[in-house]
């Protein structure tokens, strides 16, 4: 059982890794107006890393029993994660000018390390429960 615990979260820690550097590149080909980020490969694979990402984290809910609803910090987690993928969805394709995508990519990358900061501390407070322990 410890073998799978172990799967499940580098799993998911290395997929974290994964998503964010993929966010960031395609923020980057965005603002030099690449064709590579039209590229069919960097269309797909996303959507899989993330559902990847997500079930192996849903997979480490079952495997701990935890209740994010009775766990704050893992509420805190998924509220980051909504928000990270609207922020998210906004810099990439739905943002109407380039100010708005750029606010929106910078403050998606804040919540994404806010949830790292999170997920590190096992805190709504995030880095802060870190730096004061």
């Amino acid at each position: 059982m410890r073998a799978m615990y172990a799967l499940l979260k580098s799993t998911h820690v290395i997929l974290a890794y994964v998503t964010i550097a993929g966010f960031v590149l395609r923020g980057y080909w965005l603002a030099m107006d690449s064709d590579l980020n039209r590229h069919r490969v960097t269309r797909i694979a996303p959507h899989v890393i993330d559902t990847v990402f997500l079930l192996s984290g849903i997979g480490l809910l079952f495997y701990l029993a935890l209740q994010p609803t009775q766990q704050p910090w893992l509420l805190a987690k998924f509220v980051g994660l909504v928000a990270y993928i609207v922020l998210g969805m906004f810099a990439l394709r739905f943002g109407k000018s380039t100010p708005v995508r750029l606010l929106a990519f910078v403050a998606a990358l804040s919540v994404y390390a806010y949830v790292v900061g999170v997920a590190l501390s096992r805190s709504t407070a995030s880095w802060l429960a870190l730096a004061f322990r």
